[in-house]
């Protein structure tokens, strides 16, 4: 039965047996991980002989003949511009490849509109134009949302549908606010609901005309290839999309080789419409002379092209759909009929969004410390950690070994149960 079914005498009874359970099992004295997208190491030893396959000297030199050890070549070597844009689905011209990390490219890319506006000339810099805002579809990606805070921008939350953000919601608020400059998006197998953004929520958000001319839309397609099982349809490119509509500036694409190859020494990407690519690449010449081309000349003597990288990819699947079975199967078997709890089935990405009894999650991720399993903290999807419902949490089921995972599942069920039981017993 649910537990706002039963009666008070029933549910004590529920929660005296649940207390010993808890009880017993933190006798045990866990260490457990569950808190971030951390790849497996077998995950790791996927690429490892990257590592040794620049051998000879003539191995670091690209087709053109330019040495990758030395400098030059700002916006990344063009055998690997080529892969990026083949999965993009953009010319090569329209990217750039910078670092191991798309955050910081995102970070950087809302540093230079703070400080310098957008690429349109005569645009007025961020920072200069008083009280911003930005949209946060949540749940979402706490780092999104450590970037607006740091920079003094207001955030304003955007319910996250079954296909993506509230439109509806999103379109009103664009069309009428000039301080809106913007709306995070991660379009599929979303951070960490797994949603996967429909074609007429892409076309919508492409078509949109803000009130604000320098408004763009930070697309972290940072799981675009990352799908737990065969048959992942790709999406219409949002550069693409915006360029039919006549936005053809108003979007940034990120993503980035951090799941793919090694999450410290991958390769990020920035793409965007060629005018806003080379106006960023204007900047990016007084700030380095250039990325790591030894890293582009790595991964692109390893996968070859972007058939190479999918047939990688169908081997991560292997090692990490388990887990994500496994972590449903506890929780089904746990919690179902009981009213306390739901969760998503993602069919890609790194993260399951589960839902405890509204009002418990902080307690949910109390207990679960205390037994020494490490989540995410509670609030931590949502903008300044504030879940409004306090029932949202976001589990990585990637890094443990599978018994070590099942373990802490069964203690996220045992401690949603609990937790749900004090609330009820307590309203």
């Amino acid at each position: 039965m649910e537990y706002t079914q039963l009666t008070a005498a029933e549910l004590e009874s529920i929660k005296a047996a649940l207390d010993t359970e808890f009880e017993n099992l933190k006798a045990k004295n866990l260490k457990l991980n569950m808190a971030r997208g951390i790849l497996d190491k077998d995950q790791l030893d996927l690429t490892q002989d990257m590592l040794g396959i620049l051998v000879t000297k003539e191995d670091c030199k690209t087709e053109a003949g330019t040495d990758c050890r030395n400098y030059g070549i700002l916006d990344g070597i063009p055998e690997a511009k080529r892969i990026f844009a083949e999965l993009l689905d953009i010319p090569a011209e329209n990217l750039i490849i910078g670092g191991n990390s798309s955050l910081n490219l995102m970070f950087d890319t809302f540093a230079r509109n703070m400080i310098f506006g957008v690429e349109d000339e005569g645009s007025t810099p961020w920072a200069a134009q008083g009280k911003i805002k930005f949209l946060c579809p949540a749940p979402g990606y706490d780092r999104h949302f450590s970037i607006c805070e740091k920079m003094g921008i207001e955030m304003i939350t955007v319910e996250m549908k079954a296909d993506g953000p509230d439109m509806d919601t999103v379109e009103k608020l664009v069309s009428e606010d000039a301080s809106i400059k913007g709306i995070w998006c991660v379009p599929k197998y979303s951070n960490p609901t797994g949603v996967i953004f429909s074609d007429e929520v892409i076309a919508r958000l492409a078509s949109m005309k803000p009130a604000a001319k320098d408004f763009r839309i930070f697309w972290d397609d940072a799981y675009i290839i990352h799908s737990l099982y065969a048959g992942a349809d790709m999406q219409p490119s949002i550069i693409k999309e915006c360029a039919k509509y006549g936005n053809d500036n108003m979007a940034y694409v990120f993503t980035s080789t951090s799941k793919i190859s090694f999450p410290g020494s991958g390769l990020a990407v920035i793409a965007s419409s060629k005018h806003n690519i080379d106006a960023i690449k204007k900047v990016l010449t007084v700030q380095t002379i250039g990325h790591d081309k030894l890293n582009q000349m790595r991964h692109v003597k390893y996968f070859g092209n972007l058939e190479g990288i999918l047939k990688h990819m169908e081997k991560h699947a292997a090692i990490i759909a388990p887990k994500f079975r496994m972590v449903d199967e506890v929780l089904t078997e746990q919690l179902t009929g009981l009213g306390i709890a739901s969760w998503s089935k993602p069919e890609g990405g790194y993260f399951i969004s589960l839902d405890v009894f509204p009002g418990t999650a902080k307690r949910v991720y109390e207990m679960m410390c205390e037994l020494g399993v490490n989540l995410t903290p509670a609030g931590a999807t949502f903008p300044y950690g504030k879940d409004p419902e306090d029932k949202n949490l976001r589990i990585a089921p990637t890094f443990p070994p599978l018994d070590e995972l099942k373990t802490a599942s069964e203690a996220l069920a045992l401690c949603t149960k609990r937790a749900a039981a004090e609330r009820i017993l307590n309203s």
